[in-house]
């Protein structure tokens, strides 16, 4: 109303001096110059971040548009300061319960920048709240840790020794909040890891110390069994049983020697080239053996020219094993199929069988020491219950994973994937061979 009543009055006032146009004119300038003067005003109050109410004083009192664009202003304010302390409180109760904490606590941004870390930090990670705005690799500089930060893994952890002291096992995981944040959680892990080491050396050690007997007793029990003349004819099949199970102790005795080496290994460089489908070609071949009359149709599907670097023995055992699986649990008669080839996410081997498959809650513990889906049958077939444990500590070995795809009544895949680091490319045929072996 005011700025319509200003117009009336220029336009009446240039009327009368015959210059209505000139006197709109200067009615429109005054009022812009009215407004900036509100908006400047407006402007500095922002600027200055007073907590008091916005200018409105006479003078120099704005009209109904600016006073509400003032107050409105003011409210927004306002609330934005009240949130500030709310999250101010929030975030003062987060460090003080961070610093709490046993285990280091550190804030990372995308970067692997350290934006805040806990007291904690300092005695497990030797980081100091001064390091804030440096790259955590700088600080921690382990290869094992740079490599794990590096791969954006958050559903693993990583144990290695704390940058401090060498004695103490830290894990550590990782884990993605906020707008591009992450939160670094590392735990001293020394007590279980001294444990599990125990636990290692005795079984390591107890199987070493029953290997000889067990040889020596399966020694005498096969020149028994060799002299039928010398023993009467009702021991032979007690010394048949007893030869059996003394031939499946010393085959566990062997895989507990096997995994007690695999998780004992420390740190190495994988530097010997391995002709797997050559390796792949012995295995198929021991495998037809041990289908022996069950008519298994066993089909070897490999890059020839796809080589790998890794432990050979380890390897080989690795890979016998999951094959050997597939002839124990697949009906007579069924298709067993080796596959070796690799693509843009890293090198695969992949043993295929349409047997009875396992059930999903098998899955998650299949690979544990021991653990079998089918007692009864397991130790019928002459299987330890340790084949799935080697392989998953020959992957770990050699940075890879193991994959097991089953439905029951189905069949299952049990793929081992490698890094594609590990791919070493020989002169041979690109493209992939089939080679197939039935009986």
């Amino acid at each position: 109303m005011r700025i319509l009543g200003l117009f009336g009055l220029a336009a009446a006032i240039g009327w009368l001096l015959g210059q209505p146009l000139s006197a709109l004119l200067l009615a429109a300038l005054a009022c812009l110059g009215w407004q900036l003067f509100h908006l400047y005003r407006l402007e500095q109050w922002l600027r200055r971040g007073s907590p008091t109410r916005p200018p409105s004083a006479y003078p120099f009192r704005p009209n109904a548009f600016w006073n509400e664009v003032y107050q409105h202003s003011f409210r927004l304010r306002q609330r934005s300061r009240k949130r500030k302390r709310k999250v101010s409180r929030i975030l003062k109760q987060f460090q003080s319960a961070a610093a709490a904490l046993p285990d280091a606590v550190v804030v990372l941004n995308e970067e692997d920048t350290v934006l805040w870390c806990n007291e904690a930090a300092r005695r497990l990670l030797n980081l100091h709240r001064q390091d804030s705005g440096l790259k955590v690799t700088t600080l921690v500089r382990h290869p094992k840790f740079v490599h794990f930060l590096a791969q954006r893994r958050y559903d693993e952890s990583l144990d290695f020794p704390s940058p401090l002291d060498t004695d103490v096992v830290l894990s550590v995981r990782i884990a993605p909040y906020g707008k591009k944040q992450r939160l670094l959680l590392a735990t001293d892990n020394t007590r279980l890891h001294r444990l599990e080491q125990m636990r290692r050396d005795f079984v390591a050690n107890v199987s070493h110390e029953l290997r000889t007997p067990l040889t020596v007793i399966n020694g005498y029990l096969e020149t028994l069994l060799d002299n039928e003349d010398a023993v009467p004819s009702r021991w032979q099949k007690p010394l048949s049983g007893m030869h059996q199970q003394s031939c499946r102790m010393l085959r566990l005795v062997g895989d507990l020697l096997m995994l007690s080496r695999l998780e004992n290994q420390g740190e190495r460089q994988l530097q010997h080239a391995v002709d797997v489908p050559a390796l792949l070609d012995e295995i198929a071949d021991d495998t037809i053996a041990l289908s022996g009359e069950r008519g298994h149709r066993i089909v070897l599907e490999a890059d020839r020219g796809l080589w790998l670097r890794g432990h050979e023995q380890e390897l080989h055992s690795a890979f016998s094993n999951l094959v050997s699986n597939a002839v124990r649990y697949t009906p007579d008669g069924g298709h067993i199929t080796i596959r070796w080839q690799a693509d843009e996410r890293g090198v695969h081997l992949e043993v295929e069988d349409d047997g009875e498959g396992i059930s999903p809650q098998h899955l998650q513990r299949i690979t544990e020491r021991f653990y079998r889906v089918n007692r009864d049958r397991s130790r019928d077939s002459g299987g330890t219950g340790l084949g799935l444990a080697i392989v998953k500590h020959v992957m770990l070995n050699h940075g890879g994973k193991l994959h097991i795809t089953s439905l029951v009544g189905v069949g299952s895949i049990f793929a081992c994937d490698f890094p594609a680091e590990l791919q070493v490319r020989q002169e041979a045929p690109a493209e992939a061979e089939a080679l197939e072996q039935s009986l």
